[in-house]
């Protein structure tokens, strides 16, 4: 059993008898927290990681009655560097947020209570881990589990769901150095997942984090983190680029094929979206334009490409450098989202290169000046998706693929109908299916993604009859 200096001991076996304390406030520091809030399925493991980013835990106390647990650190400082830094960032377990106070206790003593074994057997594996010295009794079998659990991979595996903002490499740095020193980071996409492999200098820090993100949402209610440890102990990184990093080689080559959106510019666009509430406090409070410059692209003058990412206000050609353009979404939240998409993406065989513009809007021409049709106005566009506010269409962006997503389809059109016509721009189409449930929707596989861009384009909106216009967005799924 734990007993707290000043204070009426807990009735031995009973972890639920109320536990007094001294009359000092709540408010006053002290090396010993209080942690309330806990779920009923926490383990000693778990309550320790909350304080190991910190300073060394000396000792624990688990109230499981309660769902609370008291933490003795090794000093006052790492108390209130603890306690400063949970009140602006409340740590998540399983969907349950916990919260954090100073103790009227002063420190936690410990006796041979066999209620108190697993919280002595957690500290002394955590301790035997990091070099300490706390061996005042043998590792049972209990001790050896919490060994376990204190020796996890510092390799986290990160899925981000319900991705309707762009995340980047720098993004997720920034989050996750909350909790201590990332060494390396790998992106990619599986399963038409973006997802990416996170790597700290031990499995304790990689365990905080974990606890304290996941489940949590980098901006309001989207961009979901689903954290888990990896079977990987460490990530061999051969490139610096904006799919991985290694921070104790800045001396790595990019190896990049193509331009990439400047790394900083890409994660201040993303933490400064108009719109966005962070997770914690990793949003920003500026706002960037919604107006996006696109080079080297021939054929970019239909907005269709650009409305599966938002709704396109006006665009722009140069009128002394035609092949490039301005467009202008209806906030820049969009801009951003179609710039990370379709940046480096290639359209009739030239690649397009997407960054922000410094203009904030695109000027029309003056009543009685002509500017030979190079600016169009599409903002009572009746193709806008977005008009509504949490429309369901939300949902359903994707970055481009070679397999398009087509619906508002009417029950006179067949298969061979709708092969023909994306084949008659000269593209392959390679696989086509109908949705069992519902016909008015289906599958169609070009043969790259380039082709399934330029068929976005060409027929979107097209007219099939009977007072049904086809609607074409890109596709997480395949054939």
């Amino acid at each position: 059993m734990l007993l707290c200096n000043n204070a009426p001991s807990l009735t031995n076996g009973n972890d639920s008898k109320k536990f007094k304390g001294d009359v000092r406030s709540p408010g006053v520091p002290s090396r010993v927290v209080h942690v309330r809030k806990l779920p009923n399925d926490i383990n000693e493991a778990e309550v320790i990681g909350l304080g190991l980013p910190f300073g060394k835990v000396t000792n624990l106390l688990m109230l499981k009655g309660k769902n609370q647990a008291f933490l003795e650190l090794n000093s006052e400082e790492c108390a209130q560097t603890m306690v400063s830094y949970y009140s602006s960032v409340t740590p998540v377990i399983r969907n349950h947020p916990i919260y954090m106070q100073y103790s009227t206790h002063k420190e936690l003593k410990t006796d041979n209570s066999p209620n108190q074994v697993r919280a002595q057997a957690a500290l002394q594996a955590v301790n035997a881990l990091h070099g300490g010295g706390m061996a005042t009794m043998p590792i049972s079998a209990d001790a050896s589990s919490m060994a376990g659990a204190a020796s996890q991979s510092p390799v986290l595996r990160v899925i981000v769901e319900n991705l309707f903002y762009p995340v980047t490499l720098d993004v997720l740095h920034q989050i996750f150095s909350k909790f201590g020193t990332v060494l390396k980071i790998i992106t990619f996409t599986k399963n038409n997942q973006f997802q990416a492999l996170i790597q700290y200098a031990d499995g304790m820090t990689a365990q905080h984090a974990k606890l304290s993100l996941d489940g949590q949402n980098i901006y309001n209610a989207c961009c979901t983190l689903r954290i888990s440890f990896s079977k990987l102990t460490s990530l061999n990184v051969k490139y610096n680029n904006d799919k991985s990093r290694d921070y104790t080689r800045p001396d790595l080559p990019t190896a990049d094929s193509q331009p990439s959106i400047d790394h900083q510019t890409m994660a201040a666009a993303a933490f400064a979206a108009p719109g966005i509430i962070s997770a914690s406090p990793y949003g920003g409070a500026h706002a960037f334009p919604p107006t996006f410059a696109i080079q080297q692209a021939a054929g970019w003058y239909t907005n269709n490409q650009w409305c599966v990412y938002g709704d396109v206000m006006r665009v722009k050609i140069l009128f002394n450098k035609k092949e490039n353009a301005l467009i202008q979404m209806s906030d820049g939240t969009q801009a951003q989202l179609a710039m990370s998409h379709l940046n480096g993406q290639r359209l009739h065989g030239r690649a397009m290169r997407v960054t922000l513009s410094k203009h904030t809007t695109v000027q029309l021409p003056r009543e009685g000046h002509e500017d030979q049709g190079l600016t169009k106005d599409y903002s009572n566009s009746p193709l806008h998706r977005f008009k509504k506010p949490g429309s369901k269409n939300y949902s359903n962006i994707f970055p481009p693929s070679a397999t398009l997503h087509l619906s508002n389809i009417p029950p006179s059109v067949v298969e061979d109908d709708l092969r023909r016509l994306f084949a008659s721009s000269g593209a392959t189409v390679k696989a086509f299916k109908f949705f069992q449930k519902d016909r008015k929707m289906a599958l169609i596989q070009m043969g790259s993604v380039e082709e399934a861009i330029e068929s976005l384009i060409e027929f979107h909106n097209h007219d099939l009859g009977e007072n049904h216009h086809l609607r074409v967005s890109f596709s997480k799924s395949t054939i």
